[in-house]
């Protein structure tokens, strides 16, 4: 637990990684430069960058990238003074070899991000990346699906292999607050590298739970401008500066200037509100994953079914990230049909 002498929190930003599922990774590397600029101004040291999903995502099932993954890299390194830009690496969707071409575009820092129950498969990219010089931080997805105890047990995997920090991650935005302060602080007693937080908002509560995992031992906490991100978004990142400072932590970050990025830069690029809909309030309730948003809204108009009915179905089977498949398969399920490749499309 921080006492008052050690309320010092670090804001880390994911606008330009998680932010690009709001916007079907269609951000131009100038775009890249413009926003990282701003974030380096405001203090922000560690922003994220590349596909939505991660590096080596661009594709048919996750969605082409307007550009690659080290234009990305190149464009934010060379737009900042000061912050480490970072990227995503999530085995079986990224390769060493894409990680070594984006530490050669310029990462200083890569988040490895497994699901909750498998610590292990984070083994190889995390001591990789640490002999590379890296800074490691390791992701816990889907971290409501364990227990606090589980949870810290996987954790502590990650401690061992090396990670620099570990974060409990919310992403479904299924989490209250209660559940973050749980899981952050049996973390605490269970391992010695930093811990972080990453909240998404299909409750509503991504910035209460943030605070919550602050109060109970996290010192790294993610957020995205103007809340841009997959479902209902992320933690605003210029919401979490002000209720940081508003709690008395140090953010070391400078309010205005993520402000003015938030509002001339991110703003005019949205293609809609980062708002809790049915669909993304659905996807907190039912614990489903949030990339799970954009997919399920086009299953249910193809298939003439609810947008609830799919997401409480996947719920209920306990489906997690890589599993998109499966939206369709329940979709057809409940409209009474199987769903069939167009003839034009077989081969």
């Amino acid at each position: 637990m921080n006492t008052p002498a050690q309320k010092k929190i670090t804001i880390v930003d994911t606008t330009l990684r998680d932010g690009m599922s709001s916007v079907s990774h269609q951000f131009t590397p100038q775009n890249v430069a413009d926003i990282a600029r701003g974030l380096d101004r405001a203090g922000v040291g560690t922003i994220e960058v590349a596909h939505g999903i991660g590096l080596g995502a661009s594709s048919i099932q996750y969605g082409f990238a307007a550009a690659t993954d080290p234009d990305y890299v190149r464009a934010a390194v060379d737009a900042v003074e000061n912050a480490d830009i970072a990227a995503l690496y999530v085995p079986g969707i990224a390769t060493l070899a894409e990680l070594q071409k984006a530490i050669d575009a310029g990462i200083k820092t890569v988040r490895v991000a497994v699901h909750c129950t498998e610590a292990d498969c984070g083994q190889q990219p995390v001591e990789w990346a640490k002999e590379q010089g890296l800074t490691v931080m390791t992701f816990l997805m889907m971290s409501h699906k364990l227990d606090p105890e589980p949870l810290a047990e996987q954790a502590a995997k990650l401690d061992s292999y090396g990670a620099d920090v570990v974060y409990v991650v919310d992403s479904a935005g299924a989490m209250v607050p209660r559940h973050a302060g749980d899981r952050v602080a049996a973390l605490r007693q269970a391992i010695s590298a930093d811990i972080g937080f990453h909240a998404h908002n299909n409750l509503g509560v991504g910035i209460a739970n943030a605070l919550t995992a602050a109060e109970n031992g996290a010192t790294f906490i993610d957020g995205s401008l103007r809340g841009l991100g997959a479902s209902a978004g992320n933690a605003q990142t210029e919401v979490l500066a002000a209720a940081f400072e508003r709690a008395g932590w140090d953010t070391g970050v400078d309010l205005f200037p993520l402000i003015d990025t938030a509002e001339h830069i991110v703003a005019p690029l949205m293609k809609e509100p980062q708002i809790v809909d049915e669909t993304a309030l659905i996807l907190g309730y039912a614990g489903v994953y949030s990339t799970f948003f954009h997919p399920t809204k086009r299953a249910a108009k193809k298939f003439g079914v609810p947008a609830r009915d799919i997401l409480m179905e996947l719920g209920r089977r306990g489906v997690i990230g890589g599993q998109e498949d499966m939206i369709i398969d329940v979709a057809s399920e409940l409209a009474g049909r199987t769903y069939e490749i167009p003839a034009s499309a077989a081969v």
